[in-house]
């Protein structure tokens, strides 16, 4: 079945549920009218539907290789990822400064998640860019911004990031790579990184990556750490692509799924690198890269849901099977209905956490503290419930196929492979949950009870109206508040133990209440849509915060032993 990028839920989003006409209002995006945001997410979609999404079973079956220390990609990927970089879909959030188009990150979301949802093995080369656009805006010199962020922006080279070792893999302190300064002010690398996304292609003039090391005077740990970037193409006087550098491409990796996008083990012998940001600061400008890849990574993992959904329900409306009434096919039968409403209310509301969060950067952009505190906060569960949201709508895509779901001639199962390593990459989703429990909760809470309080606020004002669909809600943020306060006065022991419970319980809840404002805004379609989240759903979780109040102890008290067969 063809992908079809969702334009439609993404302009309902935008205008009637997220408030993005508060980004709208200031100045940075005042020129982001209606017909304006209208004919961006046209153009992207007509993009991915043409173009992307033809080749993303192209890249399953053929996937990358090198090949004499050359990685030839998938067929079709060079003409698809021109189309990308000659859209401006690259440098779409980057700065007009440097040819970017400036647009606000609400609605470079919609644009990475149909991508994702398109082709996500593809789509991963201008997510890994962008991440880097956003680290040398933020901390790189002048000099190296006005040489790299043009190249980049424009599509004609492309970023990489350079944090995993054998040896460091969550734990980046660990990382022994080095940086000896050359006399020259530049810096030679040395080491190995391994799991690099898009590490080479054929198609770019030149890849630039950015790199993690130590210098010869770093202390152990992260505090020790520094960002280099290295090209492999040194520039020459004009910005031209000249020697190579002394890095290589080792090996492939051969995944479970994202065929298509080179993964790579990388070998640095003295490569030539420059210093990006202040020496030792090196995990400030991680975390930059880190933070705009985890969103991105979320919206992936939902542009993969919604392709998974669209491919099951159409499968449904085909296949006749046992006796059904209606058209005879299986979207009859209550338990396919009750995994294709699933499917697509779950995508829905990891949709709207997403872009909710995007709107939150935006807004923080302006001086918002209290929307940079909600983009803290929403970021970890926007990775977390994206990314399992997209695994688990690509599991139940499967079992509406039946056994056609195991063939892979369908690409049933392709969507499963290719979304299952969203939930480990740009730090794993049980660390997302201890950076929401821990880090995200160092204001006593703060910033969650907000999110509460406007969730209740919704609530009431909708009591009047559709009372079966908002009390529901608001009870539910009532237990939210109060698994809040519980989770605030517990040592750091107790909250990473129910982490993941936690954060299950607050998605939940986030999606109760965007299903729950599209009920208020939207026609019979949203409010049935609505109803079953309400109903069949926001129930689950109630046995998330049973989990997270049960604490450390029944985790724990397990030893190794005890886990042995």
């Amino acid at each position: 079945m063809p992908f079809h990028a969702p334009v439609e839920d993404f302009r309902f989003l935008l205008e009637k549920v997220i408030g993005f006409s508060e980004v709208t209002a200031t100045a940075r995006h005042a020129e982001m009218t209606p017909d304006v945001t209208d004919a961006i997410l046209t153009e992207a979609g007509r993009m991915c539907d043409e173009i992307l999404a033809p080749l993303n079973r192209a890249g399953d079956l053929h996937p990358a290789r090198l090949e004499n220390g050359v990685v030839r990609t998938s067929p079709g990927y060079a003409e698809g990822y021109r189309a990308i970089a000659e859209g401006g879909w690259v440098g779409m959030a980057a700065g007009e400064a440097h040819g970017g188009m400036g647009l606000p990150m609400a609605l470079v979301t919609c644009v990475n998640e149909m991508m994702g949802g398109a082709c996500l093995a593809l789509q991963l080369n201008p997510l890994m860019t962008q991440a880097e656009i956003e680290a040398l805006e933020a901390h790189a010199s002048a000099d190296l911004q006005a040489l790299y962020l043009p190249k980049l922006i424009s599509g004609e080279w492309c970023g990489t990031m350079n944090l995993t070792e054998p040896q460091a893999g969550s734990d980046v302190g660990a990382l022994r790579t080095r940086a000896e300064p050359d006399g020259e002010g530049t810096y030679r690398i040395t080491g190995q990184k391994i799991y690099i996304t898009w590490a080479d292609n054929d198609f770019s003039d030149n890849v630039v990556h950015m790199v993690l090391a130590r210098l010869p005077d770093a202390v152990p740990g992260t505090k020790g750490i520094s960002l280099f970037l290295v090209p492999k193409y040194i520039p020459d006087a004009e910005g031209r692509p000249g020697e190579a550098n002394s890095l290589r491409v080792v090996s492939l990796e051969h995944k479970m799924g994202i065929h298509g996008s080179p993964t790579a083990v990388m070998e640095y012998d003295g490569a030539k690198g420059w210093l990006v940001g202040e020496p030792h600061g090196g995990m400030a400008a991680m975390f930059t890269m880190m933070n705009t890849a985890r969103l991105g990574v979320g919206s992936q993992a939902v542009g993969v849901a919604e392709a998974a959904t669209q491919a099951a329900l159409a499968y449904a409306q085909e296949r006749k099977q046992g006796r059904a009434g209606g058209t005879g096919t299986i979207v009859e039968h209550a338990d396919v209905r009750a995994m294709l409403a699933r499917m697509r209310a779950e995508t829905f509301a990891a949709r709207a956490i997403t872009l909710a969060c995007a709107k939150a950067i935006d807004l923080g952009r302006e001086g918002d503290a209290a929307a940079r505190a909600r983009a803290a906060l929403l970021t970890p569960i926007a990775k977390t419930f994206g990314t399992e949201t997209g695994i688990n709508t690509a599991d139940l895509g499967i079992q509406v196929h039946g056994g056609m779901g195991f063939i892979e001639e369908t690409g049933a199962a392709q969507f499963l492979r290719d979304a299952r390593i969203t939930a480990i990459y740009e730090g794993t989703n049980g660390i997302q949950a201890m950076d929401l429990v821990g880090r995200k909760m160092m204001d006593g809470g703060e910033a969650a009870q907000a999110l509460i309080d406007e969730i209740e606020t919704v609530a009431e004002a909708a009591r009047a109206e559709i009372p079966d669909l908002a009390e529901p809600v608001w009870q539910a943020a009532e237990t939210m508040r109060e698994a809040t306060e519980w989770l605030v006065a517990q040592p750091m022991a107790e909250r990473f133990s129910g982490a993941m419970p936690y954060l299950r319980a607050f998605a939940r809840l986030l999606g109760a209440h965007y299903h729950l404002r599209a009920a208020q805004a939207g026609d019979g379609k949203r409010r049935r849509l609505a109803a079953f989240y309400i109903q069949r759903m926001l129930p689950e979780q109630a046995a998330h915060i049973a989990a997270l109040r049960a604490g450390a102890e029944p985790v724990m008290a397990l030893d190794a032993g005890d886990l042995a067969p």
